[in-house]
């Protein structure tokens, strides 16, 4: 009997011992898949192993400062030479009796590399080219070949102001014949007009992004008179009116604008008291550059500050006059002249256009006989002279067009 009860309480014991076992294999299991909130961590011990399953937040990174955007320029390049003349001794040793044509590309052959570095490439065509009905004449009452043309385009020319005292040698017919040849050569041009409608036009020229606005006037034609009523043949120098036309380049979309004054007294090697008060009375309105002409021989030349509407600085040019670039004058520095040679930058974010660099390039029209009839040429001075030879220039010339060529210079910079 006391061994049965010994059996029993071993058996009831060992139950006991099984069930604690179960509790604890219950617990520990619990704790692990449980969220475990409960669970605390004990001075001393290690931590419990928690299964969290709510990710942690990701760790943002510090904005960078922001920083304006980089500036985009686009850069142009203007170019202009004063006056295109056509004497009658320059007409014979041009025609060529197999075509029966007028060949003028060599006028420019050595200058042609230069000009092709323009963007915008100018030109004072200071005779009519009407066509042959008018007859082939010089001074005083000019008309050209309409091949004097092609050969400027060939050159590189592609804007012409037609605005100068001989823009009326031929009449209101000569006026429409060269715009006529004018246009079927497809040649840009301002300064006379075939009606107002066509005066009212305005040559806003695009390179590389700049938008260059070009308008032409001159001091008047010779005395010849404007037939009435029909103002619009050729643009007088106004300068209410110029202001105005000036407005109205801008107002649509020009960022640069260039004015070509016929004005200034000829043959004097400085400006007058007119030509600086005008040139630089249009500065103050809004122009960029005074191209001049007239005078025949060249000009000094000088950039000038002024502020814009909105209170910016901004640089101008004025050039008082270029010379004669092709012509048949002789003597009295009227066989020079310059190529001008600008360079312009514009903010494409912000829309502003700045004058960066002015080089002025002085030429020389040389004049040769190689048989019955003249030849010309014209000659970049400076080239011409590092060269230090050429086989149609003699020592005499050559020593001729160093002392010229420092005259020029001292002239051209007296103003800057």
């Amino acid at each position: 009997m006391r061994r049965k009860r010994s059996r029993q309480r071993l058996w009831i014991f060992q139950s006991i011992l099984l069930l604690l076992a179960a509790a604890g294999i219950f617990f520990i299991y619990w704790s692990f898949t449980s969220g475990g909130s409960d669970v605390t961590e004990q001075p001393g011990q290690s931590p419990a192993v928690i299964h969290d399953r709510t990710p942690e937040p990701a760790e943002q990174p510090t904005p960078a400062p922001t920083e304006p955007p980089q500036p985009v320029f686009s850069e142009a390049v203007w170019m202009a030479v004063g006056d295109i003349m056509m004497h009658s001794p320059q007409l014979p040793g041009s025609y060529d009796q197999a075509t029966k044509k007028y060949n003028f590309n060599p006028f420019f052959t050595e200058v042609k590399p230069i000009l092709a570095e323009g963007d915008w490439v100018i030109a004072n065509l200071e005779t009519p080219v009407a066509g042959a009905k008018y007859g082939y004449s010089g001074y005083p009452n000019f008309n050209a070949p309409s091949e004097l043309v092609e050969a400027l385009q060939g050159a590189g020319f592609n804007l012409l102001s037609t605005a100068n005292n001989h823009s009326l040698d031929k009449g209101e017919g000569g006026v429409l014949g060269t715009l006529e040849t004018l246009k079927g050569y497809g040649m840009e041009h301002t300064g006379t007009a075939s009606s107002q409608q066509e005066a009212d036009q305005l040559l806003i020229a695009e390179r590389n992004g700049i938008k260059m606005g070009l308008i032409a006037y001159t001091y008047g034609t010779n005395g010849i008179p404007i037939p009435t009523g029909k103002d619009y043949l050729v643009n007088l120098i106004d300068e209410q009116k110029i202001i105005a036309d000036m407005k109205r380049l801008r107002e649509a979309g020009a960022d640069l604008v260039t004015v070509s004054l016929h004005f200034g007294n000829e043959y004097q090697t400085q400006p007058s008291e007119e030509q600086k008060q005008l040139a630089r009375s249009l500065v103050a309105a809004g122009a960029d550059i005074i191209a001049g002409s007239h005078p025949h021989v060249v000009q000094p030349y000088e950039v000038v500050e002024t502020s814009d509407e909105n209170g910016r600085i901004r640089k101008a040019l004025i050039i008082y006059s270029m010379g004669n670039f092709i012509s048949n004058q002789r003597g009295d520095s009227k066989d020079y002249g310059v190529i001008f040679k600008v360079q312009f930058r514009k903010n494409m974010n912000e829309g502003t256009v700045e004058l960066t660099e002015v080089e002025s390039i002085p030429t020389w029209v040389h004049r040769y006989k190689p048989d019955k009839a003249f030849r010309y040429r014209v000659l970049p001075l400076e080239q011409t002279l590092a060269a230090a030879a050429d086989p149609l220039l003699t020592k005499t010339e050559f020593a001729t067009l160093r002392k010229d060529y420092e005259m020029l210079r001292k002239r051209l910079d007296s103003m800057k």
